[in-house]
């Protein structure tokens, strides 16, 4: 059935092939381009061969030595232990890290304004340039990167925006896709695991990364054939289309397409909080908005419009508007589709600001902070780590780096496991329902879902710190597939708790807000590196119990999030479920 709705609108042969080719090519960008950035343990080895920042440890070993400056240089830099050189590559990837992250809220916005194909115009002039810099760079001119790493970063943040829209096509997959395109992120630092290797068969930097930078055709060719001018909104309209094809090469119905009622008439009943006009706002969330919070079934939607207009009806009878807009209000807290394809237009929802306050976003915030806090530190100082341990025996550090990095590219393979969960209890849902079940009644139930997934994520993360934390180098390979399970169920799940906790309207402003906030936390990863090469002279062991209590502490989002349904489920018993919806998130 799911097929039959989604395909429905696309009834020839060439519509299916460039809807699958869209699928396809959008995986291969996320999993090639977006994220690589996290595979920075596998380049700072070759960064280390390639003795970028290596200065600065012969300056140290030949004041050390107390001769004249040696003009050669050690064989295996590896077998040096360099705090410096180890500190400004830390440095770099703090910065990347916290760009690729804090980005995502004005590239969010900028997506918003200017539609996909300008977006990305830009991101891949910023992966280009950036793929450009670490080619021409050398060890004398390793500045490089860092102004090279950040526009990686941000490029590859926002060719990850723009593809998530491709979700919109898969109504009944929609979190599937989403979920997949997350975990295909998470593995694309694989690509650095593959410069290591061919660095090693021979390769060089410049070489590897200019090919690298010639791949931005393909990303040329995506945005110009394959995806819209300006964006797929959601719901798709009857025969929408999307690229260039033979009869639509001058495009003159995306605007009208992606404009229709079910598009513009929310933005317009929430003009008043987020001072929208142009109807753009809208489509925005249906790029970038993630499915599973959402009723896609046309007979779903005609149910819950027509609840909504009973109880409408039934609230100015009994009990006046101030009311009726009470209710509103406390309907839209919790459901972000509570303004999409109703009838009335009564329908109010929260102000941007009561959403941030509340104390389901704040504990999804520490909850998000912390664990991106533990996964970038413990990739940023992997590689001193791992050269400590080993007592600088680079055979021993490369084995490793190459088991970590091989272990990112099954995030693919684990993060869909929550949207398909998700998807499949929504579908659950709808086709077991009656008449009477609600929107609110399927968020709640989404919501209470939501907690076992929050509290697994807890739970990894708290086994990965654990296991981070035990000093011996056998151990880290269970470190290491415990992080890529954590970071896949991570992002994938926060991303996919938006959706459900937060209207829809807000959902690109409230997921980038999140990351932003997220990513200046991250920033404290270079004053715990600080922190250790100083008081603690090079022994972490403190840090990382610290960094154990802090996530344990992140029980606090899932167990609100327990509470909060429990406190409204609690409310539906003694209540006329008709009467009284779901409360405000500001409780």
């Amino acid at each position: 059935m799911g097929v039959h709705h989604e395909f429905g609108r696309m009834q020839s042969l060439g519509e299916r092939c460039k809807l699958y080719l869209c699928f396809a090519t959008g995986l291969f960008e996320c999993l090639c381009f977006t994220g690589v950035i996290y595979g920075w343990a596998s380049l700072v080895f070759v960064l280390k061969e390639d003795i970028y920042f290596f200065d600065l440890c012969d300056t140290l070993h030949n004041t050390s030595s107390g001769g004249a400056k040696n003009a050669s240089i050690p064989i295996n830099p590896h077998s040096i232990g360099c705090d410096l050189q180890a500190d400004r590559f830390t440095l770099i990837f703090t910065i990347a890290a916290f760009a690729f992250s804090f980005f995502a809220f004005p590239s969010g916005v900028l997506f918003d304004f200017i539609g996909t194909m300008v977006t990305r115009i830009l991101a891949i002039t910023f992966y280009t340039a950036a793929a450009l810099m670490i080619a021409l760079s050398t060890a004398a001119s390793a500045v490089l990167l860092f102004p090279a790493l950040i526009l990686l970063a941000v490029g590859g943040s926002i060719l990850f925006i723009t593809n998530i829209q491709i979700a919109n096509l898969f109504t009944n997959r929609r979190s599937t896709i989403i979920t997949l395109y997350n975990g295909a992120l998470d593995s694309s630092s694989v690509v650095f695991l593959l410069v290591k290797v061919l660095h090693e068969a021979g390769f060089s930097l410049m070489s590897m990364f200019l090919f690298i930078a010639s791949l931005s055709t393909i990303h040329i060719l995506r945005t110009l054939f394959l995806l819209p001018r300006t964006h797929i909104p959601y719901p798709l309209p009857e025969r929408y289309t999307f690229g260039i094809s033979c009869n639509t090469l001058a495009l003159p119905s995306f605007s009208l397409e992606e404009s229709t009622s079910g598009q513009v008439e929310p933005d317009h009943r929430t003009e008043g909080n987020i001072g929208e006009k142009d109807g753009t706002h809208d489509e925005m969330e249906g790029d970038i908005g993630h499915g599973h919070g959402n009723m896609e079934a046309d007979g779903g939607e005609r149910k819950v419009e027509k609840e909504r207009s009973s109880l409408s009806r039934s609230k100015n009878t009994e009990g006046g508007n101030g009311e009726m807009q009470e209710e509103m209000d406390m309907i839209g807290a919790v459901t972000p589709n509570a303004t999409e394809g109703s009838a009335g237009h009564e329908e109010q929802i929260p102000t941007f600001r009561s959403c941030i306050f509340s104390t389901i976003f704040l504990t999804q915030l520490f909850w998000l902070s912390i664990m991106q806090l533990q996964m970038a530190l413990f990739i940023g100082t992997l590689n001193p780590m791992l050269t400590q341990a080993t007592g600088g025996d680079s055979v021993q550090v490369s084995r490793l780096t190459n088991a970590f990095a091989f272990t990112q590219f099954f995030g693919i393979f684990i993060a869909p496991w929550n949207g398909l969960i998700l998807d499949r209890h929504r579908r659950r849902t709808i086709s077991s329902s009656s008449f009477k079940v609600t929107a609110s009644s399927q968020r709640l139930a989404d919501m209470a879902s939501a907690v076992l997934s929050l509290a697994i994520t807890v739970t990894l993360g708290v086994l990965f710190s654990i296991f981070a934390a035990i000093p011996v180098l056998e151990v880290q390979y269970v470190t290491f597939a415990l992080q890529v399970i954590t970071r896949s169920f991570l992002f994938g799940g926060a991303s996919a708790f938006i959706t459900i906790a937060f209207p829809a309207c807000y959902f690109g402003k409230i997921l980038g807000l999140t990351f932003a906030i997220s990513a200046c936390v991250t920033l404290l990863q270079y004053p715990c590196l600080a922190l250790i090469q100083g008081p603690l002279q090079n022994h972490p062991l403190y840090l990382k119990i610290g960094l154990i209590v802090l996530v344990t502490l992140t029980y606090a989002h899932p167990i609100n999030v327990y509470l909060h349904c429990r406190r409204e489920m609690g409310k539906r018993v003694v209540v006329n479920p008709s009467q009284v919806e779901v409360s405000d998130l500001e409780d």
